[in-house]
């Protein structure tokens, strides 16, 4: 993120009023999202939804997880959810402060994070691996999610403390 983007994007906690937002961005990246659940994970304590805004629109967002139970190989624990980024600010950094932000949050809750992803998708794969997450796991099925192509990735990374962005743009 340059040092313009990076002064013009803000994240914030979402709020129930964000969520036709939330769903225009989903539509502009020609993805789809149960929106109900996103309604859910606004208000829980113990989930973090957020939006990215700039100009005075919301442009991206993402969420966290807190699964209380065990499934097959896939722990307990807190799980960080998918990104969208509309397709316009993507590749300047959204993406990158959207995950520091959850980051963050999650180092004040839990010394563990997961993560899951398609193991055709090397885009999410690379930049949580900035974090320090590693593979744990492949399996067709992890809590419940299916993924496309069959194999979804399990990603597991330890919070020593808040991770933030360094002035480079990346974790520090």
């Amino acid at each position: 993120m340059t040092a313009d983007s990076a002064a013009a994007v803000t994240v914030r906690p979402a709020h129930e009023g964000d969520v036709p937002a939330i769903e225009e961005v989903q539509e502009a990246a020609g993805r789809a999202e149960l929106l109900d659940g996103v309604r859910a994970a606004v208000p829980d304590p113990e989930r973090l939804v957020l939006v990215a805004e700039a100009e005075g629109a919301v442009i991206g967002w993402a969420k966290t997880h807190l699964f209380r139970w065990t499934d097959g190989v896939a722990p307990a624990g807190h799980y960080l959810g998918g990104v969208t980024v509309t397709p316009a600010w993507r590749r300047r950094g959204v993406g990158t402060a959207l995950t520091a932000t959850r980051m963050d949050w999650l180092a004040g809750r839990a010394a563990r994070v997961f993560y899951l992803a398609n193991a055709r998708n090397t885009a999410s794969l690379a930049l949580h691996r900035r974090w320090g997450f590693h593979e744990v796991v492949r399996a067709p099925v992890l809590h419940g999610v299916r993924f496309a192509g069959g194999v979804g990735v399990l990603l597991a990374a330890d919070l020593p403390g808040p991770c933030g962005i360094s002035a480079g743009g990346g974790p520090r």
